[in-house]
């Protein structure tokens, strides 16, 4: 393929001989291998005048702003946001949007091609821009004042290729913020490209008609993307860091923002479709422990809703058993569930190795069932760490019944940010809880930092199986408000990123199906007799998911079985 750098200056522009530029202008440099160009510092080399001056032919201004509709203006007025910083101006969207409501606003880039075009942009539509070159890396000693909100689009934070790099702009971004600023960022669906391949369906941020963008070169640590205009036949290139979604969210609450909400193609839960980019809207305001819940994922909040609701409580303390609310081995078919639930937590134990002595977190306790079993079995400790405040205060009221107040202990939390001292635990446990993050990185990572050394990790989790169909499991994620499932592959890997080298799984997928099967024959036997108690609303919806657990797990596209993982 002929690529910029291969062409006559006056061809790659896509323009005649007459035409005003120079060979600067219009040719991209990249070396004998493009693909080993890697360096946060070539952005500027990237966006020549012949590249930038065609950019908006692929933004397309009209269509971005119809697709983007008022979601950027609507999530900065709800914060009310009077003073904006756009650090990723380009040429000048956002900036002209920003302004035309009402915004105060400051517009930065690191290109002074981009601003230059933005400048003229914001001219030609009655606005006169205060513009600013700043390096993002630099951006205090750039650019001066604190900002209610701060604004990072179009792809842009993935110009930085190092870890290094891009901390120290995100601790730039929270530092120019005032105390209850919020940051946006967005970033192409990469996860998805690396993962799946690409595809696009060009309706959001980069609507215009006449480019076509796509990979020419993919790997972990490069994304060189091709943009062919078809007016002309001119092409360029970006070579750009592909950052997966759950890797900028640790990175910002690690920086110190304390809510991340995540939205796909600007909307909070994304349906059937997979996202073409992601939207992280992320709040400074500092919570205290009291006010921790605020700062829940959309999906955390969606899963703790659920549980806390009366009728999700007498349905899983009445129907499913109360005691043990997780999926069971069972001897037979039709055995009743809460000795198949029991039996889970016995085989689970069996192997771990535990004394009066070892500490224990379950994570996702629900009421608790687990907990008290090990307690009384073994004589250790065990914290409950759970979401829902409904369940954990039955927790609280079947341990002091059964007199176990010294042994077992109840927190309300999130396991995306564990309110837990680090190496405080030599065993973690946990029992088809994991599904309801959408951050499952973090949740691993949160594992690894609570458990000692040499500690060990003991869970279940329905997951998808190893390369299954994700769109036959929509109508489980749906129902979840979920993009994703785990799969054995994903948390295999995870683990070992964090130095967890020995793991098992001991797969049970059959008893996944069994369990759900049973579940919904108890509840058919029983609905009658909830009439009044459950809502029919919900006794439909369960019966629905239900299904479409059993059907998922007959298909293949699911899994589920015990892990057994020691660093």
């Amino acid at each position: 393929m002929t690529t910029a750098a291969d062409r006559s200056p006056d061809t790659a522009a896509g323009l005649d001989t007459e035409a005003a530029y120079s060979p600067e202008e219009v040719h991209q440099e990249f070396g004998e291998n493009p693909n080993e160009v890697r360096d946060t510092n070539h952005y500027q080399d990237e966006y020549i005048k012949g590249f930038v001056d065609k950019w908006d032919d692929y933004i397309g201004w009209e269509g971005r702003a119809a697709s983007e509709g008022s979601f950027f203006i609507d999530q900065l007025r709800a914060r009310g946001v009077e003073k904006v910083l756009d650090v990723a101006t380009g040429t000048g969207f956002n900036s002209v949007q920003l302004l035309e409501a009402g915004f105060e606003t400051v517009s930065a880039d690191g290109s002074a091609e981009m601003l230059a075009r933005a400048f003229h942009n914001g001219r030609e539509r009655g606005h006169v821009l205060r513009v600013v070159q700043a390096d993002w890396r630099w951006l205090n000693r750039d650019v001066h004042g604190e900002y209610d909100a701060i604004i990072c689009l179009g792809n842009s934070f993935t110009h930085l290729f190092s870890e290094r790099d891009r901390r120290k702009a995100l601790a730039e971004f929270y530092a120019m913020l005032s105390h209850d600023g919020v940051l946006i960022l967005d970033q192409r669906n990469y996860d998805s490209i690396l993962d799946d391949g690409f595809s696009s369906k060009h309706k959001y941020y980069y609507s215009g008609d006449t480019v076509t963008a796509e990979p020419e070169y993919l790997d972990d640590g490069l994304a060189r993307f091709r943009y062919t205009f078809h007016d002309d036949g001119s092409v360029y290139h970006l070579n750009m860091f592909p950052l997966r979604k759950d890797y900028v969210r640790r990175l910002m609450r690690e920086v110190g923002f304390q809510k991340i909400d995540t939205y796909g193609d600007f909307q909070d839960t994304y349906g059937e479709d997979t996202p073409d980019f992601w939207i992280h809207v992320a709040e400074k305001t500092y919570r205290t422990d009291d006010e921790l819940t605020e700062s829940y994922s959309t999906a955390v909040h969606t899963a703790r809703d659920y549980y806390n609701s009366a009728d999700a409580d007498t349905f899983y303390h009445e129907v499913w058993g109360g005691e043990d609310i997780h999926v069971g081995l069972y001897a037979t078919p039709d055995e009743a569930i809460a000795p198949a639930s029991a039996r889970t937590v016995e085989q689970m134990a069996e192997t771990a190795g535990i004394t009066a002595e070892t500490r224990i977190l379950d994570m996702g306790a629900g009421y608790g069932g687990a907990a008290r079993h090990l307690a009384k079995k073994y004589g250790c400790k065990v914290t409950c760490l759970n979401l829902s405040e409904v369940e954990n205060e039955r927790n609280r009221e079947k341990t002091r019944e059964q007199g176990l107040e010294g042994l077992v202990d109840v927190v309300d939390g999130s396991f995306e940010s564990m309110p837990i001292q680090d190496n405080a635990y030599d065993l973690v446990w946990s029992q088809d809880a994991f599904l309801h993050s959408g951050e499952r990185s973090t949740v691993v990572a949160e594992i690894a930092r609570v458990l000692v050394p040499n500690g060990q990790v003991v869970f279940t989790d329905p997951m998808a199986a190893d390369g299954a169909d994700v769109s036959a499991l929509t109508p489980i994620l749906a129902r979840l408000h979920l993009d994703t499932l785990g799969s054995p592959g994903f948390y295999r890997a995870e683990f070992a990123k964090h130095g967890f080298n020995d793991c098992s799984f001991t797969d049970h997928t059959d008893q996944l199906t069994t369990h759900y099967g049973r579940v919904l024959q108890e509840l058919e036997k029983a609905e009658k007799a909830f009439a009044g108690k459950i809502s029919e609303e919900y006794i439909s919806n369960m019966k629905t998911g239900l299904r479409n657990w059993v059907n998922g797990g007959k298909s293949g596209q699911l899994a589920w079985g015990i892990f057994r993982i020691r660093r």
